[in-house]
């Protein structure tokens, strides 16, 4: 993903909050398994209470 702009970056929506995310550094490994967008997001996959 070296010299991409951050705007051509892939991107998925979260199942809990419906926002978009982009791909980061951190998921280059497994960002097929990637589901939620922030540690929030996926504690509260059941609850989907904010």
């Amino acid at each position: 993903m070296r010299g991409v702009k951050k705007q051509d970056l892939p991107q998925k929506n979260c199942p809990v909050c419906g926002r978009p995310f982009s791909w980061r550094k951190k998921w280059e490994e497994n960002w097929n398994e990637v589901k939620y967008c922030s540690d929030k997001c996926r504690k509260s996959k059941n609850s989907r209470s904010f």
